[in-house]
């Protein structure tokens, strides 16, 4: 049987060597193809090695995890991503799961467990963590209820405004140096607090709400000027 191969993303070094020496170990039915620090070096890594499952932690400095998810999801890449974490808050595990990950552990999953989820990843099957699949459960199962604050954060006014001036999302994730997928999340959050579907309608709400200052008045075309000769 072929060994599945795995790039390890952590930014603690610590945390690397113990994950290697576990997948390195003769027998394991594992190969470890690379390692990263952050999420930009293991996107171009995991397109290079093309593993088949990244180890993924998620709160890293030079690159979260959730970002270099969307980045492999959006770039196609064949890896599936298995997120290994500390982290099992709703701001952790939803963003994680909507931007393409196969599963999602934390990471005092004893050994057996983690290795069971890793080949489980490799076919493609789910894996969530007992105390992250109930989180989901409970995010599907709660009734929808109108958000409590409708008023958008500066970071939610300020991609309205480029929206408002016909900016695609691409240009707004580089002029604000963040990635399109957290774009995206910003304007279902705008969408929400708005109680709008699409950006026109964002971009309407905004001006009547004044978050875009006053509706702009429409301006009658001038008259024609009168002719300069002199009077006949």
């Amino acid at each position: 049987m072929t060994d599945i191969t795995l790039l390890i993303v952590d930014d603690h070094p610590v945390v690397r060597d113990g994950l290697r020496g576990m997948f390195a170990a003769p027998g394991s039915g594992f190969r470890v193809l690379g390692e990263a620090s952050g999420g930009v070096e293991a996107v171009a890594l995991a397109l290079r090695l093309d593993p088949d499952v990244v180890l993924m932690d998620l709160r890293m400095p030079e690159g979260g995890g959730v970002d270099a998810i969307a980045e492999l999801t959006r770039r196609g890449a064949r890896s599936r991503v298995l997120v290994l974490t500390t982290y099992d808050t709703d701001t952790d595990t939803l963003p994680a799961i909507e931007a393409g990950a196969t599963g999602y552990l934390l990471k005092d999953a004893p050994r057996d467990e983690l290795f069971t989820a890793v080949r489980a990843a490799a076919g493609g099957r789910a894996v969530l963590s007992p105390a992250v699949a109930s989180r989901l459960v409970t995010a599907v199962r709660a009734p929808a209820a109108p958000p409590a604050d409708t008023t958008l954060s500066a970071r939610e006014t300020e991609i309205l405004v480029l929206v408002a001036r016909g900016t695609v999302n691409r240009a707004i994730a580089a002029e604000l140096f963040i990635s399109e997928a957290t774009v995206k999340t910003h304007l279902t959050h705008i969408y929400g607090k708005l109680g709008v579907k699409d950006r026109a309608a964002a971009v309407a709400t905004g001006y009547d709400r004044g978050i875009l200052g006053r509706a702009r008045p429409h301006t009658p075309r001038p008259a024609a000027a009168p002719p300069t000769g002199p009077p006949s």
